[in-house]
Protein backbone atom coordinates (compact mmCIF):
# COMPACT_ATOMS: atom_id res chain seq x y z
CA UNK A 1 0.00 0.00 0.00
CA UNK A 2 0.82 3.54 -0.98
CA UNK A 3 1.74 5.81 1.98
CA UNK A 4 1.53 9.68 2.09
CA UNK A 5 4.33 11.61 3.92
CA UNK A 6 2.88 11.87 7.40
CA UNK A 7 2.65 7.98 7.05
CA UNK A 8 -1.32 7.46 6.24
CA UNK A 9 -2.43 5.59 2.89
CA UNK A 10 -2.37 7.70 0.34
CA UNK A 11 -5.47 8.62 -1.49
CA UNK A 12 -5.91 7.95 -4.98
CA UNK A 13 -6.68 10.85 -6.52
CA UNK A 14 -6.68 9.22 -10.87
CA UNK A 15 -9.27 10.45 -12.56
CA UNK A 16 -11.84 7.86 -13.95
CA UNK A 17 -11.84 7.04 -17.41
CA UNK A 18 -15.45 6.26 -17.33
CA UNK A 19 -18.54 5.94 -15.67
CA UNK A 20 -20.50 2.83 -16.10
CA UNK A 21 -23.16 0.89 -13.87
CA UNK A 22 -24.96 -2.71 -14.27
CA UNK A 23 -28.30 -3.62 -13.83
CA UNK A 24 -29.54 -6.43 -11.36
CA UNK A 25 -29.30 -10.09 -13.28
CA UNK A 26 -33.32 -10.39 -12.99
CA UNK A 27 -34.48 -7.41 -14.21
CA UNK A 28 -33.76 -8.23 -18.02
CA UNK A 29 -36.09 -11.28 -17.72
CA UNK A 30 -38.50 -8.99 -15.97
CA UNK A 31 -38.87 -6.52 -18.56
CA UNK A 32 -39.01 -8.90 -21.08
CA UNK A 33 -41.90 -10.56 -19.57
CA UNK A 34 -43.59 -7.69 -19.64
CA UNK A 35 -46.75 -7.44 -21.48
CA UNK A 36 -47.75 -4.32 -23.03
CA UNK A 37 -51.01 -2.65 -21.14
CA UNK A 38 -52.74 0.27 -22.17
CA UNK A 39 -54.23 1.35 -18.62
CA UNK A 40 -51.72 3.49 -16.38
CA UNK A 41 -52.41 1.00 -13.52
CA UNK A 42 -51.07 -1.81 -15.34
CA UNK A 43 -47.95 -0.09 -15.79
CA UNK A 44 -47.41 1.00 -12.18
CA UNK A 45 -48.55 -2.62 -11.02
CA UNK A 46 -45.56 -3.56 -13.14
CA UNK A 47 -43.26 -1.09 -11.56
CA UNK A 48 -44.35 -1.22 -8.02
CA UNK A 49 -43.42 -5.13 -8.56
CA UNK A 50 -39.85 -4.61 -9.65
CA UNK A 51 -39.49 -2.13 -6.97
CA UNK A 52 -40.58 -4.99 -4.16
CA UNK A 53 -38.26 -7.14 -6.12
CA UNK A 54 -35.53 -4.80 -6.03
CA UNK A 55 -35.59 -5.09 -2.43
CA UNK A 56 -36.31 -8.64 -1.85
CA UNK A 57 -32.94 -9.41 -4.21
CA UNK A 58 -31.15 -6.76 -2.06
CA UNK A 59 -30.16 -4.91 -4.94
CA UNK A 60 -30.69 -1.69 -4.32
CA UNK A 61 -33.59 0.71 -2.73
CA UNK A 62 -37.57 0.17 -2.54
CA UNK A 63 -37.82 2.85 -5.81
CA UNK A 64 -38.58 1.70 -9.04
CA UNK A 65 -39.36 3.61 -12.53
CA UNK A 66 -39.73 2.60 -16.54
CA UNK A 67 -40.28 4.46 -19.43
CA UNK A 68 -43.21 3.46 -21.82
CA UNK A 69 -44.40 4.53 -25.10
CA UNK A 70 -47.32 6.29 -24.01
CA UNK A 71 -49.98 5.34 -26.23
CA UNK A 72 -48.74 1.69 -27.31
CA UNK A 73 -47.75 0.91 -23.68
CA UNK A 74 -44.82 -0.43 -24.81
CA UNK A 75 -41.61 -0.74 -22.52
CA UNK A 76 -38.58 1.17 -23.33
CA UNK A 77 -36.43 0.83 -20.27
CA UNK A 78 -37.23 -0.50 -16.93
CA UNK A 79 -34.87 1.09 -14.25
CA UNK A 80 -34.37 0.18 -10.26
CA UNK A 81 -32.20 2.04 -7.49
CA UNK A 82 -28.86 1.08 -7.41
CA UNK A 83 -27.47 4.08 -5.43
CA UNK A 84 -26.11 1.83 -2.54
CA UNK A 85 -25.16 -1.23 -4.63
CA UNK A 86 -23.06 0.69 -7.65
CA UNK A 87 -21.89 3.39 -4.88
CA UNK A 88 -23.43 6.42 -6.41
CA UNK A 89 -25.79 9.10 -5.55
CA UNK A 90 -27.05 9.49 -8.60
CA UNK A 91 -28.66 6.34 -9.73
CA UNK A 92 -32.24 6.86 -8.71
CA UNK A 93 -34.54 4.46 -10.37
CA UNK A 94 -36.04 7.78 -12.76
CA UNK A 95 -32.50 8.52 -13.47
CA UNK A 96 -31.71 4.95 -14.44
CA UNK A 97 -34.65 4.42 -16.66
CA UNK A 98 -34.42 7.78 -18.29
CA UNK A 99 -30.78 6.89 -18.83
CA UNK A 100 -31.58 3.29 -20.44
CA UNK A 101 -34.39 4.63 -22.42
CA UNK A 102 -32.64 7.27 -24.29
CA UNK A 103 -29.59 4.99 -25.14
CA UNK A 104 -32.76 2.64 -26.97
CA UNK A 105 -34.06 5.32 -28.44
CA UNK A 106 -30.98 6.51 -29.28
CA UNK A 107 -31.36 9.77 -28.70
CA UNK A 108 -31.28 12.25 -25.68
CA UNK A 109 -34.36 14.06 -25.99
CA UNK A 110 -37.21 11.42 -25.67
CA UNK A 111 -39.58 13.97 -27.16
CA UNK A 112 -37.83 14.60 -30.14
CA UNK A 113 -39.96 14.83 -33.47
CA UNK A 114 -39.77 11.43 -35.17
CA UNK A 115 -40.10 9.50 -31.59
CA UNK A 116 -44.00 8.47 -29.77
CA UNK A 117 -44.14 10.07 -27.03
CA UNK A 118 -42.95 8.48 -23.83
CA UNK A 119 -44.37 8.52 -20.30
CA UNK A 120 -42.05 7.80 -16.73
CA UNK A 121 -43.71 5.85 -14.46
CA UNK A 122 -42.53 5.86 -11.10
CA UNK A 123 -43.58 3.66 -7.70
CA UNK A 124 -42.83 7.20 -5.82
CA UNK A 125 -42.90 10.87 -6.86
CA UNK A 126 -39.64 12.81 -8.03
CA UNK A 127 -37.25 13.77 -5.37
CA UNK A 128 -35.80 17.23 -6.06
CA UNK A 129 -32.97 15.53 -8.43
CA UNK A 130 -35.27 13.00 -10.62
CA UNK A 131 -37.65 16.22 -10.91
CA UNK A 132 -34.91 18.41 -12.03
CA UNK A 133 -34.05 15.73 -14.83
CA UNK A 134 -37.46 15.13 -15.90
CA UNK A 135 -37.94 18.41 -18.25
CA UNK A 136 -34.78 17.76 -19.75
CA UNK A 137 -35.35 14.06 -20.76
CA UNK A 138 -38.61 15.03 -23.20
CA UNK A 139 -41.16 12.36 -21.93
CA UNK A 140 -44.63 13.79 -21.53
CA UNK A 141 -46.44 12.24 -18.58
CA UNK A 142 -44.93 11.30 -15.37
CA UNK A 143 -47.48 8.67 -13.27
CA UNK A 144 -46.71 8.47 -9.45
CA UNK A 145 -47.23 5.80 -7.07
CA UNK A 146 -46.55 6.92 -3.70
CA UNK A 147 -46.29 10.58 -2.32
CA UNK A 148 -43.45 12.71 -1.47
CA UNK A 149 -44.48 12.25 2.58
CA UNK A 150 -44.72 8.55 2.10
CA UNK A 151 -40.92 8.56 0.81
CA UNK A 152 -39.96 10.73 4.28
CA UNK A 153 -42.63 9.10 6.34
CA UNK A 154 -40.07 5.93 5.59
CA UNK A 155 -36.80 8.48 6.60
CA UNK A 156 -36.08 9.16 2.96
CA UNK A 157 -34.48 12.98 2.45
CA UNK A 158 -36.45 13.76 -0.95
CA UNK A 159 -34.87 17.48 -1.23
CA UNK A 160 -36.17 20.68 -2.00
CA UNK A 161 -39.07 20.87 -4.07
CA UNK A 162 -41.56 23.37 -5.35
CA UNK A 163 -44.86 23.00 -3.32
CA UNK A 164 -46.32 22.73 -6.70
CA UNK A 165 -44.01 20.27 -8.66
CA UNK A 166 -47.07 19.00 -10.58
CA UNK A 167 -48.01 22.36 -11.91
CA UNK A 168 -44.75 23.34 -13.06
CA UNK A 169 -44.19 20.28 -15.13
CA UNK A 170 -47.49 20.86 -16.29
CA UNK A 171 -46.66 24.58 -17.53
CA UNK A 172 -43.91 22.79 -19.81
CA UNK A 173 -46.27 20.60 -21.72
CA UNK A 174 -45.69 17.51 -18.82
CA UNK A 175 -48.60 16.24 -17.72
CA UNK A 176 -48.68 14.67 -14.19
CA UNK A 177 -51.24 11.72 -12.65
CA UNK A 178 -50.67 11.36 -9.39
CA UNK A 179 -51.94 8.15 -6.40
CA UNK A 180 -51.83 5.60 -8.89
CA UNK A 181 -51.95 1.92 -6.37
CA UNK A 182 -50.60 4.96 -4.14
CA UNK A 183 -51.09 2.08 -0.99
CA UNK A 184 -49.55 -0.59 -2.27
CA UNK A 185 -46.86 1.79 -3.82
CA UNK A 186 -45.90 3.35 -0.03
CA UNK A 187 -46.18 -0.45 1.90
CA UNK A 188 -43.28 -1.13 -0.58
CA UNK A 189 -41.45 1.39 1.38
CA UNK A 190 -42.38 0.81 4.89
CA UNK A 191 -41.96 -2.82 4.29
CA UNK A 192 -38.20 -1.83 3.30
CA UNK A 193 -37.81 0.52 6.11
CA UNK A 194 -39.85 -1.90 8.63
CA UNK A 195 -36.78 -4.26 7.79
CA UNK A 196 -34.05 -2.20 8.38
CA UNK A 197 -33.03 -1.72 4.70
CA UNK A 198 -30.52 1.23 4.39
CA UNK A 199 -32.01 4.74 4.59
CA UNK A 200 -28.74 6.45 2.48
CA UNK A 201 -29.21 9.84 2.87
CA UNK A 202 -25.91 11.91 2.92
CA UNK A 203 -24.24 12.55 5.99
CA UNK A 204 -27.51 10.30 7.69
CA UNK A 205 -29.91 12.75 6.59
CA UNK A 206 -28.09 15.91 9.01
CA UNK A 207 -28.31 18.21 6.25
CA UNK A 208 -24.95 19.09 6.83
Amino acid sequence: MALSESGSPAVQTSQPESLHFTMPPWLSAMAAAYAPGGAPEARMAFVIEAARRNVSERTGGPFAAAVFEQESGRLVALGVNLVTTQGASILHAEIVALALAQRAAGNYDLGAPGLPAHELVTSTEPCAMCLGAIPWSGVRRVVCGARDEDARAAGFDEGAKPADWAGALAARGIAVLRDVARAEAAGVLREYADGGGPIYNSRAGTGA
